[in-house]
């Protein structure tokens, strides 16, 4: 059977021809269109999985009336049915499985090309705004070419997985007469939370891999670095890159010179470029200091810096960290980055047995249950007395936050709102110096909402604020805690602490479930004596497999209101929460929503809030309300009661059952005695 014949010549000549046609500057495939996108494409991994060499066919640079650029990239295609390979998702398919780049579809796919391409942009230019135009073809019957366009948006507001903008037939939505309405179509595309959510939840399943990739690489190929180095050149190499707009350019790979020359090695010009970046950020004094000190002694070492064959070992690391991880902090996702980080870089290399094995980060679907419980919302005051990476704080402000983008409609007003949420109304204690730095990166990255993380002792903590304004008190209303297990009670004792400086709110917890049956009884009766214990939550035994397999509740609270011995307390038994997890190291997914676990915690937040009347998906006996006594301290585990008292639906059966028994054995016996006379 002959080879079908590409058209591409034919679609390229067709195409190319529009554009001119409408007197567009167009670039082919060799030719330059800006130093920006050239060395975007040439940085970007190609469609075969290599470095450097991305060539769309055709590209543009097009300016709306509102003067904001959108490059625009096309690639052509000759072959039927080759514009487009789509998932399940309806999403462009250019990832496997495993979170890997699709290089089979990006490679035979039009529009797939042309996403590729503009996920080179997006992760290194500074254009936020991208059109992927596929276009292929195909000799009919008659031997006329026939056509087909596939046209995207690919953007930082779709975490650069695309949408389509809509049907063309031609290239005229190009042209100078009808761009302008081209881009106002564009600009009214929009996601659904669900979709978002879903795209996020994508997102950061590729960190993981991403993430795991890089630490392996690193601790196999690049000799000497610690876990603390790892984890320090991570958080600089991001911070150097992220830039601030008219102030601070991110630092490039290619400025990175690898000189000998005193105070210009490559460690000098990273930090150069993160004192700068910190100024402009408005960090306090003392934390910038602490800040810069901790990373300098990472990035200004003698081994770092040495250059060998031309490169010092600082820029090969630096380009890896910027080409994995560029992308995720580019498009603004909002996710506990450095916990993620954390987690991974200390997961796997002996850190369960070193003297932070106490410190088990929160996954972060917990870490926004708990927010969620204690009803967090935009004019929320939120403190954490074991702050590890700031990962519950995360949560916190991101429910902050969409609260706010829901609830006001003035622009000037949000802004102002989102200001004040990130400064004022997040406060988070950390004692360990290694971890406290991992929280205050992990809120400059995804916010800059790093102002009250204090490296103080909870226990011996005042209440004010620590920077801003420091003579006044922080009016916590919100109180949200995965506390270090071995402190007196499980941790209870930061509980009790904390509870006793605030006036109002709610209070959730996730703790080790002895806490509530026995190991803390006298801290929680002194809890009872001025706060009511509101819902007991028996969590999956997995939830933290990996670093802790012990059983953990969460316990919610209403602050400032004594227990009274007949308030009933709402008992959760959430053992099966949806999700299916494994401790495979090498499994690109160790958490699998197997049973509509988003729904369930969903549900679980209802149930607390407004009682049984929210029962849906959990079953009968994995919810009831019961009392406590408030002067027991270790009845707070209370198991759903089994009903062993027999219905008259019971008894019906029984007598029935038994009835079926007594005639099934009497006409046995009439059969044997017919068999026994010869009848």
């Amino acid at each position: 059977m002959a080879k079908i014949q590409s058209v591409e010549p034919n679609i390229a000549d067709l195409a190319n021809g529009w554009l001119k046609s409408y007197s567009l500057d167009y670039k082919l495939e060799q030719e330059s269109l800006n130093y920006e996108v050239d060395k975007a494409l040439n940085d970007y991994h190609t469609k075969s999985g290599g470095k450097g060499g991305n060539r769309p066919d055709a590209k543009l640079l097009l300016q709306s009336k509102n003067l904001d650029y959108f490059p625009v990239l096309i690639e052509y295609k000759g072959y039927k049915e080759k514009l487009v390979k789509l998932n399940a998702d309806g999403q462009v398919d250019n990832l496997t499985p495993k979170n890997e780049p699709n290089l089979k579809n990006i490679k035979d796919f039009a529009v797939n090309g042309a996403v590729h391409y503009a996920n080179a942009l997006l992760h290194h230019t500074s254009y936020t705004d991208i059109i992927a135009i596929g276009m292929t073809g195909y000799k009919d019957a008659s031997g006329r070419v026939s056509h087909e366009i596939g046209v995207y948006y690919v953007s930082k507001d779709n975490l650069g997985v695309g949408q389509k903008i809509g049907d063309y037939t031609d290239f005229s939505f190009l042209s100078d007469a009808h761009f302008g309405d081209f881009i106002k179509k564009v600009r009214s595309l929009s996601l659904s939370q669900e979709e978002l959510d879903k795209l996020k939840a994508q997102r950061e399943k590729e960190i993981d891999t991403s993430l795991v990739r890089l630490n392996n690489d690193i601790y196999q190929n690049e000799k000497g670095l610690g876990e603390n180095d790892r984890v320090y050149l991570v958080a600089a190499s991001i911070m150097a890159t992220l830039g601030i707009p008219s102030k601070v350019a991110p630092l490039e790979k290619s400025d990175l010179k690898s000189s000998t020359e005193e105070g210009n090695s490559d460690g000098d010009i990273v930090v150069r470029k993160i004192q700068a970046f910190l100024k402009e950020k408005n960090i306090p004094k003392e934390k910038n200091d602490l800040i810069m000190r901790t990373l300098q002694n990472t990035l200004t070492t003698e081994n770092i810096n040495k250059v060998v064959d031309g490169e010092s070992q600082l820029k090969r690391v630096f380009s890896k960290i910027i080409d994995d991880l560029g992308i995720y902090y580019k498009i603004g996702l909002t996710t506990d980055f450095t916990g993620k980080l954390f987690n991974e870089m200390y997961g796997w290399l002996g850190f369960s047995q070193d003297k932070l094995n106490d410190v088990v980060l929160t996954p972060s679907y917990i870490a926004t249950l708990l927010a969620r419980l204690a009803r967090v919302n935009k004019d929320t005051y939120v403190w954490d007395f074991a702050t590890g990476s700031a990962g519950l704080l995360v949560a916190a402000m991101n429910e902050m936050l969409n609260d706010a983008k829901k609830t006001i409609t003035s622009p000037e007003e949000l802004a102002i709102k989102e200001a004040q949420i990130k400064a004022e109304q997040l406060l988070g204690l950390e004692v360990l110096s290694s971890v406290y730095m991992l929280a205050i990166l992990n809120m400059i990255l995804m916010g800059d909402g790093s102002s009250n993380i204090l490296n103080e002792d909870s226990l011996s903590f005042d209440g004010k604020y620590g920077f801003g304004k420091t003579d006044e008190k922080f009016p916590a209303d919100a109180f949200i805690l995965n506390p270090p297990y071995s402190a007196a009670g499980n941790g209870m004792n930061f509980v009790e602490k904390a509870l006793s400086m605030m006036n109002k709110g709610y209070a959730a917890i996730i703790i080790q479930g002895s806490a509530g049956s026995g190991k803390a009884t006298a801290i929680n009766k002194r809890i009872l004596k001025n706060h009511t214990l509101t819902a007991s939550i028996k969590m999956p035994i997995d939830v933290f497999i990996g670093k802790s397999s012990v059983q953990t509740y969460v316990y919610v609270f209403k602050i400032n209101e004594a227990h009274h011995k007949d308030e009933m307390v709402k008992f959760i038994d959430f053992s099966n929460d949806g999700y299916t997890r494994t401790n495979r190291k090498k499994s690109n997914n160790n958490l699998k929503d197997t049973d509509r676990a988003k729904e369930r915690y969903h549900e679980v937040v209802d149930l607390v809030r407004f009682g049984k009347s929210k029962l849906s998906i959990l079953a009968e006996d994995e919810y009831h309300e019961n009392g406590i006594d408030p002067n027991s301290g270790a009845d707070w585990n209370q198991s759903i009661p089994i009903n062993t008292k027999p219905t008259l639906k019971d008894l019906k059966k029984t007598v029935g059952d038994y009835l079926a028994w007594e005639v099934s054995n009497l006409l046995k016996q009439q059969g044997k005695g017919l068999a026994d006379s010869g009848k």
